[in-house]
This record gives C-alpha cells, sequence and structure tokens, in this order.
C-alpha cells in the first residue's frame, strides 16, 4: 500500500496545442509540475499518463515514470478526466504489482499550485478519510456568485439570477459562500475511484488555495497571466534570500 501519483498530459489540445511542453521560464510545463511532485516526498511512485511519445521523452527526463501509454480513446478533447485517472490506477497497479490507498492526481497545466499545496492535500484527505472522505481537491473562493452577480436566460430569453432564496439577496455579502473548482491537486480513496463515474459523486471536499494559484492554461492568455505571475514569484523569492 502506498500513495500513487499520476500526472495526466495528452498530446492534443485545442486551446494551446502543445501547452504541455511549452517552455515555462525555462523548462516545460509538464516539468513543474513532475519536479513539485518529487520534491514533495509523498509518492512511491510519480507516473504520467500520455498518448504522446515526445511529452513521454520529456517526463522520464525529468525524472518521472511513463509505465503505459494511454490508449487514443481516453486521449480526446472530451474525454473525462475520471476515467483517464481509473485507466491509470488499474495500468499501474498491474505494472508495479500493488495496490494503493491513496491516488493523487496533479494537474500539469496549473503551475502556480506549490509543493506545499499538495503536501497539504493529501495530509487533509488522510485525517479526514475517518469521517468517510472519499476525495479532496483544489478549490478557491468563486469570483463570481451565481446567488448574486451570475445570470442565465430562461425560455424566453429574460435573464434571471442563476440559483435564487426566497428572499432577494442584495449584496455579495449576503450570498452563500461559493467555490470555483480549481485544476490543481486531487486526492481520491482508490475504492472511490474504482467504483464511482465522477468526482462529485461521493463525499468530496476541498482543499482551499489563495486567488493567485487559481489559474490553468487553456488558453494563450492564460499562459501570458501565468509565465508574468511565476516571474513576480520568482522575483520575490530573489529578494527574501
Amino acid at each position: 500500500m502506498g500513495t500513487l501519483c499520476v500526472i495526466a498530459a495528452r498530446g492534443g489540445s485545442k486551446g494551446l496545442p502543445g501547452k504541455n511542453i511549452r517552455m515555462l521560464l525555462g523548462k516545460p510545463v509538464i516539468v513543474w509540475a513532475i519536479e513539485k511532485a518529487l520534491e514533495s516526498k509523498m509518492f512511491e511512485q510519480i507516473a504520467v499518463s500520455t498518448d504522446s511519445p515526445e511529452i513521454a521523452q520529456i517526463a522520464r527526463k525529468a525524472g518521472a515514470d511513463v509505465p503505459f501509454m494511454r490508449p487514443a480513446e481516453l486521449a480526446l478533447s472530451n474525454t473525462g478526466k475520471f476515467q483517464v485517472w481509473q485507466h491509470a490506477l488499474e495500468a499501474c497497479e498491474k505494472h508495479y504489482c500493488k495496490e494503493y490507498d491513496t491516488y493523487v492526481d496533479i494537474d500539469c497545466t496549473n503551475p502556480l499550485i506549490e509543493t506545499q499545496d499538495i503536501i497539504n492535500s493529501i495530509n487533509q484527505f488522510k485525517a479526514s478519510r475517518k469521517r468517510g472522505v472519499d476525495a479532496v481537491f483544489t478549490v478557491s473562493n468563486a469570483r463570481r456568485n451565481p446567488y448574486f452577480n451570475l445570470v442565465e436566460a430562461d425560455a424566453e430569453g429574460a435573464l434571471k439570477m442563476s440559483k435564487q432564496l426566497p428572499g432577494k439577496v442584495l449584496c455579495r455579502q449576503e450570498a452563500p459562500e461559493v467555490y470555483e473548482h480549481v485544476a490543481g491537486v486531487y486526492v481520491l480513496a482508490p475504492e472511490y475511484l474504482r467504483s464511482a463515474n465522477h468526482l462529485l459523486d461521493g463525499h468530496a471536499e476541498g482543499y482551499e488555495v489563495p486567488e493567485d494559484k487559481h489559474l490553468d492554461i487553456d488558453s494563450e492568455t492564460d499562459f501570458l497571466i501565468i509565465e508574468y505571475m511565476m516571474k513576480l514569484r520568482a522575483a520575490e523569492g530573489q529578494k527574501a534570500s
């Protein structure tokens, strides 16, 4: 038994082609995730799930395993991530000839997530298992709230609040707290991963990260913002040292 880390990185991307291996401050995007996983010292194995030989080569050079190549039918733009995790868990258990008590996915498209966030997410999950928690994943306070400033059109095209309470919510502070799902760290019980069909089928809880870690790379704009934020973070680190 132990903790398995899988970093999923398919070769194709409609929003930003080649994003997983695009150079970001001197190294491919996926390498940031691999290095943080290694630095955490939380894992028995760190594996990459990919359909791309180029990504596989870069991952191995950075210190990760690539024990299998992901099937083409699990590398489509509409493939559910949960199904990718299920395949990776089964393939890794078969390859390493062992079972795991904790499965962790680190999303390589969010290099703003730090090593301590990985450690904290895992520790939160392990501490909550006795309460029956199936998964812990990164979230942040939502910048928009469906009870206050998110609207959707009804059948006639009239805009209405996305979610409504019996009384009108007149200010953001009166609205129930909601969270954004942050692509970052996902920690799951393997038995839950095998039996469920979606991350939120069971009892999932959030590990909250600040707003400056909530972005992931889906577009050129995302990449430029993240690159700028990482440059600021590096400059602050140099000043501190």
